[in-house]
């Protein structure tokens, strides 16, 4: 098993709607069962919280969440 294959078993994957970007917040807030904007709000309050971490755990969630 991949991690793609891991992560689409565990509910972790990219919408094919609802993307502004890449589709990371919205896959995390449908996982999590919350929505899209308020995954999206939860990112931007880390950015202030933790800066730069978000940044660079964005863009290897995009890598490794498959698409839907």
């Amino acid at each position: 098993m991949n991690v793609h294959d891991s992560l689409r078993s565990q509910g972790l994957v990219r919408p094919r709607n609802d993307r502004i970007l890449g589709g990371v917040c919205a896959g995390l807030g449908r996982r999590f069962g919350l929505d899209p904007w308020v995954a999206r709000v939860l990112f931007l309050v880390l950015l202030f919280v933790l800066p730069g971490s978000p940044l660079v755990v964005y863009p290897i969630l995009w890598i490794l969440m498959p698409n839907e």
